[in-house]
């Protein structure tokens, strides 16, 4: 008890002088009489505390970068899964941009034509021998079997089958495809049938075929398509743009012709499409194909100008037979006198 008693009076004398010290030595400032003490202080512990700190500061680091790793991994996990929304909210406001403006081409095709229609969009491509596309829409709103599909450029497919809230749709490049069209500007009639997958690649490949039921009718390139209707119009409705005819085969005979047209769709990029539920009033003939583009300027000619007979000589008068012939000198006007 009393070497403890004795260390407490010890220990509480030397707490008394250092708090005593600090005080003094806060109060004096730079001018402070402990000032020579605290400079020996610094001299002898300032390389133990370098050399402890030396020693504990990459320990400290590592056990801050073990316990915050965590953290940032969470941070870092967190700012991807926002950059990857903000991407995907960019892709999808391109997206949605491109199809408003599709389906505002869509509405104005529709009404040009008079067609009554219920707009879809492509979800899927077949993957089977059929040429064939699944879209968004099905019984429940209102789309039936044998039903025109049409896009804002032109004609499509029909729907072959129809499910609750999808349909399929054959489209008119497949090789069982028939449309019974006509030729833009005329009554002269035909079939387009459909070429097939390998119609869709390949340079200068056009993946329709059209033949005239008369095959003496005149039919030339450029000649636009649009469909004939259907009996009870299903599947095809009349008036919808099919394509362009390219080049036109004839046989050695003369006796028939297949033209090989090229489609208004681009059917390996389809998106937003319509089909359309009631048909037109009328027949719009060729009132739904897209304007003609201007023919382009003709070239300017190059025949040169012919140099008049009568042209002045380079000394300033008239050649000798440059004169008409049997004309005479002119006359000298008498005088009043004669």
């Amino acid at each position: 008890m009393k070497d403890t008693r004795h260390t407490r009076v010890v220990l509480g004398v030397l707490l008394v002088v250092a708090l005593a010290m600090i005080t003094i030595d806060y109060r004096g400032g730079d001018d402070s009489a402990l000032r020579g003490l605290r400079d020996v202080g610094a001299a002898v512990f300032g390389p133990v505390e370098r050399a402890s700190a030396a020693v504990v500061r990459p320990v400290g680091d590592t056990f801050d970068a073990i316990t915050d790793a965590p953290g940032e991994r969470g941070r870092a996990d967190r700012l991807e899964r926002e950059n990857q929304k903000l991407r995907e909210q960019a892709r999808s406001m391109r997206l949605d941009r491109d199809r408003s403006a599709q389906l505002q081409r869509l509405l104005g095709t529709a009404g040009m034509g008079g067609y009554k229609i219920m707009a879809a969009q492509v979800i899927s491509a077949g993957q089977g021998f059929e040429d064939t596309v699944t879209i968004d829409v099905g019984s429940r709103s209102g789309v039936k079997r044998d039903m025109t599909v049409m896009s804002a450029d032109g004609l499509v497919g029909r729907v072959t089958r129809v499910g609750p809230a999808t349909a399929t749709v054959l489209l008119a490049t497949d090789q069982t495809s028939s449309v019974g069209s006509r030729l833009e500007g005329s009554k002269e009639i035909g079939i387009v049938q459909g070429g097939g997958r390998r119609g869709l690649g390949g340079r200068g490949a056009t993946p329709l075929r059209f033949q005239l039921l008369d095959a003496a009718a005149p039919i030339q390139v450029g000649q636009r398509i649009v469909t004939l209707g259907s009996q009870g119009q299903r599947p095809y409705v009349p008036g919808v743009p099919i394509g362009v005819v390219e080049r036109i085969d004839r046989s050695s005979g003369g006796l028939t012709r297949t033209a090989y047209v090229r489609p208004f769709v681009k059917f390996t990029s389809l998106d937003v499409v319509a089909v359309v539920v009631a048909p037109p009033r009328t027949d719009p003939r060729d009132a739904v194909l897209p304007p003609k583009p201007p023919p382009p300027p003709a070239p300017p000619s190059t025949k040169p100008s012919a140099t008049p007979s009568g042209s002045p000589s380079p000394g300033g008068g008239r050649h000798p037979e440059a004169r008409p012939s049997g004309s005479t000198s002119p006359t000298t006007r008498p005088s009043r006198g004669d």
